[in-house]
């Protein structure tokens, strides 16, 4: 992006309580698949940096983890990271479900919002679910508790409203040079992309009591000609779930593989020869030392 039509750039936080759409918000806005996105909450572990580049500046989004009560290290650290980036941006996105209910999970964040000076977007998302009458009422709630810079009703899921709240979003960014090249679409390295897509596919496809305990690291990654050859550990903390995730006859493991395969290609655009296997580390998520290992560093 050339100075003459970089007039705006900066930061944007996507906040707000597990499986709101945080995830899938961002990658509608930036129109590429980033972070992953499952119906289960805490998909998001790390905080995931995406960036999205037009002709009157750059924004860059950062999609954290869902804000709620940590039960273990990683769950500390998921909070500590959605928390601490509050200060560090240019504005906030806070997601809430569109309902005039306001539970514990909301009041939390509303306490951590009243702290801040950064402008606050209050997104509603999921108005694909609802009545279109009945968001007035939800914006009347929510505006009561909090001075919002904008509040914008959207379907993440549809795309509904979301080129309105991008425009919205540059009226707040400070005015200055890019902070990206134009092509950049993430800083995350693409190891990295291509763990959390086969994480993904396990949270979409073991059972509920599995999910949280997975973690998946990306072993080698090597193109040889026209295929690109990719070796990763899905790790668990039981045995009893590591016969779970292989499956009868192996078949759920190669369900995962087959199903991750087909979007490391996409993403990748190459072949792809990818190459799965299942460990067991007790108790990983209370583990500093296995935390830090597998990229979430508890001490940051």
């Amino acid at each position: 992006m050339s100075e003459k039509n970089s007039c705006k750039a900066g930061f944007v936080t996507l906040i707000g309580r597990p499986n709101v759409g945080k995830s899938t918000l961002m990658n509608r806005l930036i129109g590429q698949k980033i972070a992953i996105t499952s119906n289960k909450p805490q998909t998001t572990r790390n905080r995931i940096q995406t960036v999205l580049t037009r002709p009157e500046g750059q924004i860059v989004f950062l999609d954290t983890p869902g804000i709620h009560k940590a039960k273990n290290k990683l769950g500390d650290y998921m909070v500590h990271t959605a928390e601490r980036t509050l200060e560090e941006v240019d504005v906030i996105l806070w997601l809430v479900e569109p309902t005039d209910y306001i539970g514990a999970g909301e009041r939390h964040i509303i306490e951590q919002l009243k702290k801040v000076k950064t402008p606050v977007i209050l997104v509603i998302n999921k108005t694909d679910t609802v009545k279109k009458e009945a968001v007035f009422s939800f914006i009347d709630v929510y505006r009561r508790e909090l001075e919002f810079g904008e509040i914008v009703p959207v379907s993440a899921l549809k795309g509904t409203n979301t080129e309105e709240l991008v425009q919205c979003i540059f009226k707040y960014l400070p005015c200055g040079p890019a902070f990206y090249e134009e092509d950049t679409i993430t800083d995350q390295p693409m190891r990295q992309i291509v763990a959390e897509l086969i994480r993904e596919k396990a949270l979409r496809l073991l059972q509920d009591e599995i999910p949280h305990g997975v973690a998946v690291t990306v072993e080698s990654m090597k193109e040889k000609g026209k295929i690109c050859h990719v070796e990763a550990t899905i790790v668990c903390e039981r045995e009893s779930h590591k016969g779970i995730i292989i499956g009868k006859g192996g078949g759920m493991l190669k369900k995962i593989g087959s199903l991750a395969r087909q979007e490391i290609e996409e993403l990748l655009e190459m072949q792809v020869n990818l190459q799965l296997w299942v460990k067991v580390k007790k108790d990983w998520r209370d583990s500093d030392y296995l935390l830090k290992n597998f990229g979430y560093n508890p001490k940051e």
